[in-house]
């Protein structure tokens, strides 16, 4: 009888807990692997597209996890000594959107900003995709072919774009195992 008990309270616990693990889903995770890098900052490096000239080769590259909550994560991406963009990731319906948030040295938004794409699924726990959305094909018509995809494995984070139908390719990569200090903010 107790070992009846027991295998009855054993099962009840398993079911439980695999109820309780499949209601987080696999963006939501991805998500909360920003959680314990909010405030600290992360160098980079460029693994495809550079090209001199670009604005980026030569350049320091520094992330920053600025902020998480439940619903959205904020990554200023830092070129050298230009604050200018902010990756946004925000959560909704189960999956996560990407959004770009571009500014002038004075703060205020540029003309281009926050354009992106929102994932047709829930991805996994190390990879998000974030194919161009409408409000971006309106607002840069060469951009509406842009799939941009964000990888997380707890030692590298990278970013990523694709021009669908181009040779347009760039891939930073950071090192997620050791934070750097700066003072950095972006406007």
């Amino acid at each position: 009888m107790v070992t009846f008990r027991y295998l009855l309270v054993l099962m009840f616990f398993l079911v439980f807990s695999n109820s309780f693990a499949q209601t987080q889903t696999q963006s939501k995770i991805f998500l909360e692997q920003f959680k314990p890098l909010v405030g600290q900052y992360f160098e980079g490096e460029i693994i495809e597209g550079a090209k001199e000239g670009d604005g980026f080769t030569g350049k320091r590259l520094l992330m920053e996890v600025l902020s998480y909550d439940e619903r959205e994560v904020k990554i200023p991406f830092y070129v050298g000594d230009d604050k200018s963009r902010t990756w946004i990731l925000s959560y909704s319906n189960n999956v996560l959107t990407l959004k770009h948030d571009h500014r002038h040295q004075d703060g205020s938004a540029d003309d281009v900003t926050f354009y992106g794409g929102t994932s047709t699924n829930q991805g996994s726990e190390t990879i998000q995709v974030f194919p161009a959305d409408n409000e971006t094909c309106q607002m840069i018509d060469y951009a509406c072919q842009n799939v941009w995809w964000i990888t997380m494995d707890g030692t590298t984070y990278t970013y990523n774009l694709r021009r669908i139908g181009s040779d347009r390719l760039f891939s930073v990569k950071f090192d997620l195992s050791k934070s750097v200090k700066s003072n950095f903010k972006p406007w």
